[in-house]
Order: structure tokens, then sequence, then C-alpha cells
């Protein structure tokens, strides 16, 4: 006798269970998404993390949360876990890692802002925006133009302050990469640093030196690193602008129309970023 095969994927029963698995993973996703995230230094194959002191007050005085509770960790270079807090106290809080998250894919090329320093907050604005645009690090730079010096930067809090900004923006975008924010330094001395493979200077339009469209980018292959340089309130000089292109720094523009100079990286990075990972 030959029995006949049942047909399960167009049982309605099937059908009605698929969607409710579907639902449900969905529902998963969005309580993971939803929970609140910490840095921690740890490795892959660690099972209980101490978290920095930083951390552990705003888990406790800020949060409230407390022995029991869910949360999610990441290391800063590309790992996460959901993670249970076993201790919470004044002194420290210690979680257990449970199981590795899934990460938000980083750009395919590694982009290191390089930013000369603006006046009052809107340091801080551009630093927590390009963060969450990917770049990979972000290198403060003192121009002819730019107000502060080398020594009273890092004499300071402001770099402080500007990793504290670019934790908060990984958190909210939910990367798993802190970029880091190095020491300034002046153009001459970024200069003489290995470059990667292309560096981009962006000119307002009006300096008066040669510079491409940053559309002549398309087509070309993408780089496996680059660097956007990006000037301060007053515009590059010009002699800054044809030291950096004997450099082999390519002089480019955002087109016509003279921005803000706390809006240029943004603008520059998101281009870039349509660009070479589509």
């Amino acid at each position: 006798m030959v029995r006949s095969r049942v047909r399960w994927p167009g049982c309605p029963c099937w059908s009605s269970l698929r969607a409710s698995l579907r639902s449900v993973t969905r529902a998963v996703a969005s309580i993971i998404c939803s929970l609140h995230r910490f840095l921690a230094a740890f490795d892959v194959g660690d099972e209980l993390v101490t978290l920095p002191r930083d951390e552990g007050e705003h888990l406790t005085r800020v949060l409230r949360l407390g022995a029991g509770d869910t949360v999610r960790v990441f290391n800063g270079r590309g790992h996460e876990c959901l993670a249970r807090v076993m201790a919470a106290s004044r002194r420290a809080v210690s979680v257990q890692l449970l199981s590795r998250v899934e990460t938000v894919p980083e750009p395919r090329v590694a982009v290191t802002l390089v930013q000369a320093v603006l006046k009052g907050d809107k340091m801080d604005d551009v630093v927590r925006d390009a963060v969450m645009l990917g770049v990979a690090a972000i290198q403060p730079l003192v121009t002819r133009r730019t107000e502060a010096t080398v020594a009273a930067l890092r004499r300071g809090a402001r770099i402080e302050r500007w990793q504290r900004v670019a934790l908060a923006s990984v958190k909210q975008s939910r990367r798993a990469v802190l970029p880091n924010i190095h020491l300034p330094l002046t153009l001459e001395a970024y200069l003489d640093d290995p470059p990667p493979e292309v560096r981009v200077l962006l000119a307002e339009p009006g300096t008066g030196v040669a510079t491409e469209p940053i559309s002549a980018i398309r087509g070309e292959p993408a780089p496996a690193d680059a660097a956007v340089l990006v000037g301060p309130e007053g515009g590059w000089d010009p002699l800054e602008c044809e030291t950096a292109r004997a450099r082999h720094v390519r002089l480019m523009t955002l087109g016509h129309r003279t921005l803000r100079a706390d809006a240029v990286a943004i603008a520059a990075l998101s281009v870039l970023g349509f660009v070479w990972d589509g």
C-alpha cells in the first residue's frame, strides 16, 4: 500500500505556527534591542565580567538596575553579549555573560575623521554624529585658524569629554566598536604620520586653490582605509591646502555652497558612506 506524504507547509495549522514563530522572534529581537548597553573589557570565552566604575555607577545609580536584571555588554572591539547582573554594589558591578548578540556591521572602509577643533560645544556634536555614521577614529586637529592650542587641549578635559560623547553615541547607534579619540595634533604633525590609502581635504568654495568635486570618487575602487580632513570655522589657510596637496592629499569640495564647519564632516561622511558602502 502506498502511503500519501503529508505536506505540512500547506497545512493551515503549519502556516499559523510559522506566523506565530515569526511574531515571537520579532518580539524577542525587540526586547533585546531595548536592553541597556554597557561597555566592559572582555574576551570571547569569558564568563564573569566587572563593569568599569563609571558604567557600574550608571547601572546602579541612574538606571536603578540590580542583581538579576538582564543587560547587554560590549567590549568596544566588535563583540557583544547578553548578560545577567550577578552583583551590584557601590564598589563594583559584575555580570555573567550569557550568549553572543549579533552586532551592527561596521563600514567596509575604515574612515578617520581629521577634524579641526571647533569652538564651544560644536566639536561635541561632530564627534556624536561622526560616531553614529561609523567612523573608525577621530583625530582632533589644530590649524592656523583654530583658537585652541595642542598644549591647552591636552591639559584640559575636552579629550575626556569627547570620549564620553563617543561612548554615548556608540550605545545609541548600537555599534559594538568604540572609535578611538586620538590626542590633538597640528596639521604638520598629522601629515608626518603614516598615511591611509586615501586622504581627502574638504576645502570650502572660494579658497582660491584647485579642487575636485567629491563626486570624483564615484567609480573608483573603495580603499581599505581613508581619512577626511575638515577645517575650522575660519576655513583652511591656502598655504595649508598646498602643504596637504604636496603630501598627496586630495583637495575636494562638497559643492558650490559654503556649509557650517560643524556640518561639513557629517555631509562628507554621509556621501562617502553611500559611495563606498552602497
